[in-house]
């Protein structure tokens, strides 16, 4: 909305605070700043206001605005006097004003820092959220023009308006004088105010979800009058699920006469129905779209599942029909599944909804889905199906223009019904918000994910997101580094999905290996020594052992404290008259279910080959469909209720896969471990305790500990259910594919124990950093280089910089001609380096463009004269003159930031290693100790860093360490955009950063700071 030219040309209307918020309840509204167009719509919006609310915001009986009050409150200039106000369906329903004022209260322009703040919201909105939102995005505001304080007045009596104050989360002050609360928030954000903005950020989207997923009524328009399409489609499958709630058919083509379509109401419109319609699945031309939209939002529907095709995944001209049909939505408060979406699926007994178009609703299980394709959707439902597992939920978001992955993971986080998340992506519309999502909810329960789309560069047709240009190696690590579970295919991920939702977590990585067959258990033993598992060797009961050898030897191994997990071979058995018998599955599967019905805390998985029904029996015998009772998730009360959200567990208790709880394991209980070190039991030449049967082995923090998102997400908890129950068995036709999934299981497990206790940031960092002085140096450059692409420094310029953070970088001499190369030898004394600094032979010692241990003048002027033989002159070679280094091994440090992950550090071994066969790592920065440790021995070549074949260790710690400032520099200077330290020789006492480049540029904007909000893509 474009500001009239009564309005100050000197600040334009600034649409970047314009917003889409999630509220508390799951609706959606509009912040936006209010302009002189808005006088009757304020008008409008103070008549329905109580009195008493009138009170409260003047302090005095105030029935009406005067013209004078309509003036001021709709004419500001966006700097000094700034309003905003909510809207939905173009309406305000709440407000927020501030006035910039001088020590003494009085109306200021800057440099003042104070202004005083006021509320108003319509009392059939209030305790939705809105002043806190407004409380948000306000202050946000305020912190742009340079307001550091808000001041404000409220009545003893007004016990709302001083809630929403105290539980902001920001530093405050309070005091009572002449008959009111005079109260003073420092604007700066804190912890606790992130906090609680991500708290209920987590809430309010995880409540959109549900929202949709448990409509108490459904209406599906474009239901044909005939048998067949889309719509006609959905409703049957709405009542062949069975759909608790009410059911409408609605097209305007319906002739007047006709009541009843399959059995449910047949109306033209939505205004026809009588009763408040919660879902609304659009199954119309995308042309119709629009007007079935509009008539979903006038008539109260909360939230749309849109199966219409026709949008981004068509072009342009698409694209943009897609953004005004999230535009359109959002502005009655409605959440969007879709465009072009397969539908959504709620298992649950008190819902059953199938609003999809798959034929076959799923069994009820534990498993929630969630996937960006159609066709992606249709084969997980049929592979899950097949395998006897069942769902909690599903949803197929198409062209994903609203609801997301992210918000999945809000909703599965909540969920108590769901135990593993499976996702299928492929685009990431907010990477640093999904991976700060799923390493909280991963802190609880599996996530696993496939990601398509993977190496083309560009998003698929449809979704309407940033592109990011980090490769898949990146985004692969930073997911495992949030406790995702990366697989590469949706059969990998259903046989994840399989073990981790039926079976308890695994304490190690030794397995047992059990079965009929000798050949297909040493195939099993190859697969787990691949996938860096440590399997006992197989345990052969010969091809004539019955189902009661099997459940012997089963019980035996859970028993034996020497092994975590147990895998089953088994082929058919061979009668008398030599063929196969392939019909005893059914007995097996009895056999196997009754060896772990003791609530083994092991997993155990069948390979099999052949054996008929065996899979189908094991899914019927113990199957993730089945119910289990659950205790409340132990809770506080909401920041918004008065205190913030605490993740509380039993002190006694860890969570072995969500829903399980049983006595802490030592690995739980644990304090922060040296860097380097695991608190798993797998670490390599240590044997992992034994499980008692029905301890869990994979720990949710004690009481009083922090989880990995404890700053972020206060409201973390965990669900429990009242005792260890036997899972489904996993069987799998492949030795292979059950090892994969039980190695994904066995570093999963690992990684929750291990963010049981964050990583920490070593406080010696802070006495040694200047950042101050940082700031100076990159304001100081940046000042002399305008271009919005920034600029490189020179090798002074970074070395100046890095030393801010104790990052010392070894000098170099220029050496324009021999002359200067001996000169510059003798400063820094024998044995130097002689090496060119040309962009096209840096780093390159293949080329001959470094000499090194040049031992005195003769040596140096003789490897100058090859030098310049070889490669050309001087003016094109750039010689530098360096003195030498320890010997050591040679390594690159990066760190980098990109505009949709965010900043980036990475490390290998220099050369080959890390150029020619891409064997780097990766951490999200800010880097923990932990991260530091973790990202030099994640590399293949690591080895080579702990004296491999002989060779002296080197000094990792200090290596570490250097990790930890690069992360600090570019966390705390985010207009660093890129470093490189190549090489940092590592020596066995030390390491030397030889060289380095910087780059500055402004920072780029960043999509998971300031208030909530809603992507616009």
């Amino acid at each position: 909305m474009e500001p009239t030219p009564e309005q100050s040309p000197h600040h334009a209307y600034p649409d970047h605070w314009e917003a889409d918020v999630v509220l508390r309840d799951g609706g959606t509204a509009r912040i936006r700043p209010i302009t002189t167009d808005d006088a009757e719509r304020l008008v409008s919006f103070y008549e329905q206001v109580s009195d008493e609310s009138k009170y409260y915001r003047f302090f005095a009986p105030y029935p009406r605005l005067s013209d004078r009050d309509v003036h001021r409150f709709t004419h500001h200039d966006y700097v000094d006097r700034v309003g905003l106000a909510v809207t939905i369906g173009g309406e305000f329903i709440g407000t927020v004003r501030y006035d910039r004022i001088d020590d003494t209260g009085r109306p200021a322009s800057a440099p003042a820092d104070e202004a005083e703040v006021a509320f108003l919201v319509q009392d059939a909105h209030q305790g939705r959220g809105v002043a806190s939102a407004l409380l948000e995005h306000i202050a946000a505001v305020a912190r742009e023009r340079g307001i550091r304080r808000f001041a404000a007045e409220v009545l003893p009596a007004n016990n709302k308006m001083i809630k929403v104050f105290r539980d902001g989360g920001y530093t405050q002050r309070r005091s009572f004088e002449d008959g009111s609360v005079h109260l003073t928030l420092d604007l700066e954000p804190t912890e606790k105010s992130l906090a609680v903005q991500r708290g209920r950020e987590q809430r309010a989207e995880a409540r959109s979800v549900q929202r949709l997923l448990a409509p108490g009524s459904v209406a599906v328009i474009g239901t044909g009058r005939t048998p067949g399409g889309v719509g006609r489609t959905v409703l049957r499958n709405l009542l062949a699920a069975g759909y608790t709630g009410r059911t409408y058919a609605v097209n305007r083509a319906f002739d007047e006469g006709l009541a009843t379509l399959d059995g449910v109401p047949a109306h033209r419109s939505l205004g026809e129905i009588d009763e408040q319609v919660d879902l609304a699945v659009i199954a119309v031309p995308a042309h119709r779209v629009p007007e079935a939209v509009a008539d979903c939002g006038e008539h109260g529907v909360q939230g749309l599942v849109v199966l219409s095709a026709g949008y981004a995944e068509r072009g342009a001209e698409g694209r943009e029909l897609q953004r005004e049909l999230v535009r359109q939505a959002r502005s009655y408060g409605m959440r969007i599944i879709g465009p072009n979406a397969f539908g959504i699926i709620n298992t649950a007994e008190t819902v059953r909804l199938n609003a999809s178009l798959a034929p076959e609703s799923p069994a009820r299980g534990r498993i929630g889905l969630f996937t960006q394709s159609g066709a992606i959707g249709i084969a997980l439902l049929s592979g899950l199906h097949r395998r006897g597992a069942g769902l909690s939920s599903f949803i197929s978001a198409g062209n994903r223009a609203d609801v997301s992955g992210n918000d999945f993971l809000q909703y599965s986080f909540e969920d108590p019904d769901t135990d593993v998340a499976l996702l299928y992506l492929e685009s990431l519309g907010n990477p640093r918000k999904f991976t700060r999502l799923a390493r909280r909810t991963a802190a609880i329960k599996p996530v696993v994910v496939v990601k398509g789309a993977r190496h083309s560069g560009t998003n698929p047709p449809g979704h309407a997101v940033p592109v990011s240009r980090i490769p898949d190696t990146t985004v692969s690590a930073l997911m495992r580094q949030a406790g995702v579970i990366r697989v590469d295919t949706v059969t990998e991920m259903v046989d994840a999905g399989l073990l981790l939702a039926g079976q308890p977590l695994p304490a190690g990585p030794r397995v047992a290996i059990l079965g009929n067959s000798e050949s297909l258990g040493l195939l099993t033993y190859d697969a787990c020594l691949a996938e860096g598992l440590r399997p006992r060797p197989p345990i052969d009961l010969t091809t004539a052992a019955s189902p009661q050898d099997f459940r012997d030897a089963l019980a035996e191994a859970l028993a034996d404290g020497t092994c975590d997990a147990v895998i089953v071979t088994a082929i058919p058995w061979v009668g008398e008259n030599g063929e196969a018998e392939t019909g005893d599955g059914q007995v097996l599967a009895e056999a196997l279910t009754k060896a772990v019905a003791g609530g083994s805390a092991k997993p155990v998985a069948v390979v099999h080959v052949e054996i008929g029904g065996l899979a189908e029996a094991l899914a019927a015998a113990s199957s993730t469909a089945a119910p289990r009772p659950r205790t409340a998730a132990t809770r506080a009360a909401s920041p918004e209720a008065g205190a913030d959200r605490a993740a509380t567990t039993a002190p006694d208790a860890t969570t072995d896969r969500a829903g399980t709880t049983a006595p802490a394991t030592p690995a739980a209980q644990a304090g922060p471990t040296a860097p380097g070190t695991s608190t798993a039991p797998d670490a390599p030449g240590t044997p992992a305790a034994p499980a008692a049967p029905g301890t869990a082995t994979s720990a949710t923090p004690a009481a009083g500990t922090a989880t990995p998102e404890a700053a972020t997400a206060p409201e973390a908890a965990t669900s429990r259910e009242t005792a260890p129950r036997p899972g489904r068995i996993p069987a799998y036709p492949a030795a292979e594919r059950a090892v994969r999934a039980l190695a994904e299981a066995v570093r999963y497990a690992q990684w929750r124990r291990q963010a049981a206790v964050p990583g920490k940031i070593p406080e010696f960092l802070d006495d040694t950093i200047d950042e101050a002085g940082a700031a100076a140096l990159i304001e100081a450059q940046l000042a002399t280089a305008p271009d919005p692409r920034g600029r490189p420094l020179s090798h002074d310029e970074a070395r100046e910089l890095l030393g801010r953070y104790g990052i010392d970088v070894r000098p170099t001499l220029p050496a324009p001609d021999p002359e200067a190369a001996v000169a510059a030898a003798a400063r820094l004394g024998y044995p130097v380096a002689l090496k060119t600094t040309a962009p096209h032979l840096r780093h390159r010692a293949d080329l001959g463009g470094v000499r090194l241990d040049v031992a005195d003048e003769e040596a140096l002027r003789r490897a100058y004269g090859e030098l310049t033989d070889l490669l050309g002159k001087p003016a094109e070679l750039l010689p530098v003159v360096q003195a030498m280094a320890p010997r050591g091994v040679d390594t690159v440090v990066r760190a980098s930031i990109d505009a949709a992950a965010g900043a980036i550090l990475s490390f290998g071994l220099a050369g080959a290693p890390s150029e020619l066969l891409g064997d780097t790592a990766h951490r999200l920065v800010p880097a923990t100790d932990r991260d530091a440790a973790e990202l030099i021995r994640s590399i293949r070549a690591a080895p080579v860093l702990f004296g491999w074949r002989g060779s002296a260790p080197v000094d990792t710690a200090a290596l570490e360490e250097l990790l930890l400032r690069l992360s600090r520099l570019v966390d705390d200077h985010p207009e660093v955009v890129s470093v490189a330290l190549e090489p940092v020789v590592v020596a066995p006492q030390g390491l030397t950063v030889l060289g380095a480049s910087v780059r500055l540029a402004p920072p780029p904007a960043r999509s998971d700071v300031g208030p909530r909000r809603l992507p616009n893509y």
